[in-house]
């Protein structure tokens, strides 16, 4: 009997932009293929933000990427509105009753698109950017949630974003459900609130304001690049570079939640929609 594939949409909100991002999320689905009761796994590409290009409801599994610049740049846009209307879509789905879900994955800009558009917290401007592989703290939920599970506390990831989301909205949050997952590093010696890393706002919708698909070789490549290193260098200084270079050869970092949270995710959702295909 043919298995009936998993159909998984990339929905890309680089603009454009040149990224290591795009590459670990495609090179994470090809693994993907076949791995969860022999299920296939199809996957495409919209550019959203660069193209306006818009999916309807026909795919299983949403991917909505990270990507440059302020969470405030579609404001007014079309291909905002658009995208703002997918997701409502795309949960109002999930909402109907209807057996098979709908299962959406927010990374970065995406993930403080969600919490613009679910109203879950502020989303401001950071006090200074932050740039490399940094320790992010599990709270009493993240604990115990399947994506982080498997993973220390604190665990590492690859974390480049001048913005924050802060301040939950308690009560929207209650209303939804939602959980926050995850909070930046502890920073004792700065007076600033700890900035919100993650949040699962129900089974099938989730999102991480830092990068768990980068993977560490492809980033040593991407930043190992001479004009790559110089532009880093200038900007945050050779202590910042060296010690991201050195954190991305260590097993202990971000391979390990590279290795865990998408994936993990991904055979959740499967495991769910394609039951039969493991008889």
């Amino acid at each position: 009997m043919k298995k009936q594939p998993i159909k998984v949409l990339i929905i890309d909100l680089y603009n454009n932009e040149e990224n290591q991002g795009m590459g670990c999320l495609k090179t994470i689905l090809k693994k993907m293929d076949r791995q969860v009761n022999d299920c296939p796994v199809k996957f495409d590409v919209f550019e959203t933000r660069y193209k306006g290009d818009i999916p309807g409801l026909d795919y299983d599994i949403y991917i909505s990427s990270g990507g440059p610049g302020s969470p405030y740049d579609g404001l007014g846009t079309i291909w905002e509105r658009n995208y703002f209307d997918l997701i409502n879509k795309l949960w109002n789905h999930n909402q109907k009753g209807f057996h098979s879900k709908k299962y959406v994955f927010f990374i970065c800009h995406s993930f403080e698109l969600m919490c613009r558009f679910f109203d879950l917290a502020r989303v401001t401007d950071r006090h200074s950017t932050s740039f490399g592989i940094f320790p992010v703290h599990k709270t009493n939920a993240g604990k115990n949630d399947p994506l982080l599970k498997g993973l220390a506390d604190p665990f590492y990831g690859a974390d480049f974003r001048a913005y924050q989301v802060i301040q939950p909205n308690h009560n929207r949050m209650k209303e939804l459900g939602a959980t926050v997952l995850a909070l930046e590093k502890i920073r004792p010696h700065v007076p600033y609130e700890r900035a919100i890393m993650g949040v699962r706002i129900s089974d099938n919708f989730v999102g991480f304001q830092f990068h768990p698909e980068a993977e560490p070789i492809s980033m040593g490549y991407h930043f190992r690049q001479p004009h790559r290193k110089e532009q880093v260098v200038k900007e945050y200084g050779e202590a910042k570079y060296n010690e991201m270079i050195d954190r991305l050869e260590q097993p202990n970092y971000i391979l390990k939640t590279y290795n865990a949270i998408l994936p993990t995710f991904l055979r959740g959702a499967i495991t769910k929609l394609r039951p039969e295909n493991g008889r």
